[in-house]
This record gives C-alpha cells, structure tokens and sequence, in this order.
C-alpha cells in the first residue's frame, strides 16, 4: 500500500503528519462546533454525521479498493479493528484526559443501538459467509438508522439545541460559511497527514527491520483510525464531550455497516476451494469483544443514583478499556505465533494490514457443527 521511501523522507512524513494531524483536528473541531451553534443542531449528532462519518474516509477508501480487487475481507478486518480501537484506545485516552459526561439519550439509545448493530453482524456472519444480499442489508439498516437516530436525538434534545444568536469573542456572528471551509480543508488534511505520517513510520519500521506482522498490527491497523484519534482528543481537550462520543458512535456504525456493506456487495465473502472467506477469530474473538465495548459505553455512562440524570465515564473505566486492548493485542500476537508455528501459510492477498484475516490452506480453521467452534483439520 505504501511504497518505499528514503530513510531522511521517513523522518520528515513522521513530523510533518503529526504537525499537520494536531492543526487540523483544531480547525476540523471547531468548524464542527460553529455549525452545531448557528444550526441549532445536537453537538452529538455533528459529531456522529461530519465528524464520525468523516474520519472514517480512510477505512472507506481501503475498503472499496480492497472490496474491487477481491480482497473483501481485509475491509472486514479494517472495519472491525478500528471499531475496536475506537472505544478501546480512542475513548480511553480522551476520558484520561478529561472524563466525558454522558446524556441518557447515549446511554440507553446509541451504546444499546451499536452493540445491537454488532450483535446483528456476528448473526450475519457466524456461517463464515456475506452475501450480496446480506451486504445490501447492512446497506439498508445504514440507511434507516442515520435518520432515525437523528430525529430521536433533535426530539429529546428539545429545546435546548437553539440556533445561537451569541456573538463570536471578537463581536462578530460566527459565519457558516467560515466554519464549513474549516470542516472541509481540516477534514482533507486530517485524512491526508493521517497517511503521511503512517507512510513514513511503515518505511522507518522496515529501515529499523520490524516484521510486517508487527507493522500491520500497530501502524497499519491503527493509522485509518488516526483522524478519529486527533478529533477526539481534540475535542477532549475543548470540553466537546458530544463530539467525541458521536465520534464514536458515528464512526463504528459506518464501519459495521457502509464500510463492510459496500466492500461486501462488490466482493461476497463466500468460502472458495475449502477454504474459509475469512477467519474464524472474527466470529471468536473480534466481533464478541466488539459487542462488549459497544455495551460498556452504557454500562460506564449510567448514573446509577438518578438513572434519568446525565452519568460520566471517568479515568478509572479508561485505564480498563485500556488494559482491555492491550491483552487484545496480546493475545493476537500470541494467535499468530501459534499459526505460525504450526506451519499455516499467509494469507494469498499478501501484506502486511492482512494478518488479522489469513485463509489457512494446509491446516484451516473451519466453522464446526455449532458455527462457532474452531477445529484444526
């Protein structure tokens, strides 16, 4: 995916992507919030529409070359790991820096909705296949609970998301039109330095003789999640606690469902010369954990003295979301070395973003009598 490039270059993409990464998020944020202003509009619902969907450019741009080259179930992997990584290591590292308060409406509708989204997912895909069919169906959910989750929001939020007649700090109305260039340009230099920055530590880590399994499980796999990393912390730091969890919340929705959808319906996942479309540890291991996640934002979120009041999820549920993707990534490392270990070939498809989802051809892993057991054959 990212072509070899001098030594000295590496070190100039790294600082230069991570300079640009900080400005941009900025800009991308505060254009975000202007629009939520002077619309009217729920701060979460910005953040699930522009910046959720947004920031999720790059898994979408991997996924429909992936999915037009045949290579569908990287998108799969692609999609999955970042919904991970989003609630994991994105929500984590924002509440370390500031603890996000959490309205009911999040609490019971959007963390219940996305693990349902996720619970539906690993239904879907338990007999180790995706149809055009079954893709047009993720598809269409997308295209029924984008709306619907917008009007619930606007009507529970009342009257409280008014278009602002505040004048700016400098006395001036803030203008729509201002904030709209400011989503637009910070949004394409976030996605852009967001590659930069992975292109130049991908070339510096082969410099440094890192595997490319190590390569595509760190950089790789979390490089199409650095533009939500950047506008979450961003938004953290601005006390924008409804941005960054309709960061989220828009953000693994378009995973689950356009990204996989639209990779699926150009490529089925359909096993092929006895072999699996795609390995069984998406059903085992990604797609369960995933579920988790997605049910802690509720669990975490609820004020449990006054169910109906706003909660917070503070530092110390951060550092467990934390430790959880760590021992994730462990016990990935681990699932590796095994297969390797026991001599299963790599995956046809080649590179290193493809580790998580390797078609075994000697000893393969089948979906055995309950759909869910893993057999060695």
């Amino acid at each position: 995916m990212y072509s070899e490039i001098p030594l000295w270059l590496s070190l100039v993409f790294i600082a230069v992507g991570l300079v640009a990464l900080a400005w941009s998020s900025d800009m991308f944020v505060d254009g975000a919030a202007t629009i939520a202003k002077v619309l009217g509009i729920s701060p979460f619902i910005i953040g699930m529409v522009i910046i959720g969907f947004g920031t999720s450019a790059p898994e979408l741009a991997v996924s429909v070359m992936s999915g037009a080259s045949g290579h569908a179930n990287l998108s799969l992997g692609n999609a999955y790991g970042s919904c991970v990584f989003n609630i994991a290591v994105i929500l984590g590292i924002a509440v370390m820096i500031f603890p996000l308060v959490v309205k009911p409406a999040i609490t019971y509708v959007a963390g219940p909705g996305e693990a349902l989204v996720a619970l539906f997912s690993f239904w879907m895909l338990c007999d180790g296949s995706c149809t055009r069919g079954e893709a047009c169906a993720l598809l269409g959910l997308f295209a029924v609970l984008l709306p619907l989750y917008c009007w619930f929001d606007q009507k529970t939020s009342g009257s409280k998301d008014r278009p602002s007649e505040e004048p700016a700090q400098d006395g001036r109305r803030p203008s729509i039109a201002t904030a709209l260039v400011k989503v637009v340009a910070g949004l394409g230099i976030l996605v852009g330095s967001s590659h930069i920055l992975v292109w130049g530590s991908v070339d510096l880590a082969k410099a440094m003789g890192v595997s490319d399994l190590v390569i595509g499980l760190t950089i790789v796999a979390v490089g199409t999640s650095l533009p939500e990393l950047a506008s979450g912390i961003a938004s953290a730091r601005r006390g924008e606690h409804e941005f960054v969890l309709g960061n989220i919340v828009g953000s693994n929705l378009f995973n689950m469902l356009a990204v996989v959808g639209l990779a699926t319906v150009i490529s089925p996942l359909v096993p092929a010369d006895g072999r699996p479309a795609f390995s069984p540890y998406v059903i085992t291991r990604d797609l369960p954990l995933l579920i988790g996640l997605s049910l802690s934002i509720s669990l975490f979120g609820i004020n449990w003295r006054h169910p109906k009041w706003p909660g917070a999820i503070v530092r110390r549920e951060a550092v467990l979301w934390l430790l959880v993707f760590v021992v994730y990534t462990v016990v990935m490392f681990c699932q590796e070395r095994n297969e390797a270990a026991n001599g299963r070939s790599a995956p046809e498809e080649g590179g290193s973003s493809a580790v998580l989802f390797r078609p075994d051809v000697d000893n393969s892993f089948s979906f055995a009598r309950a759909g869910l057991s893993i057999t060695a054959a």
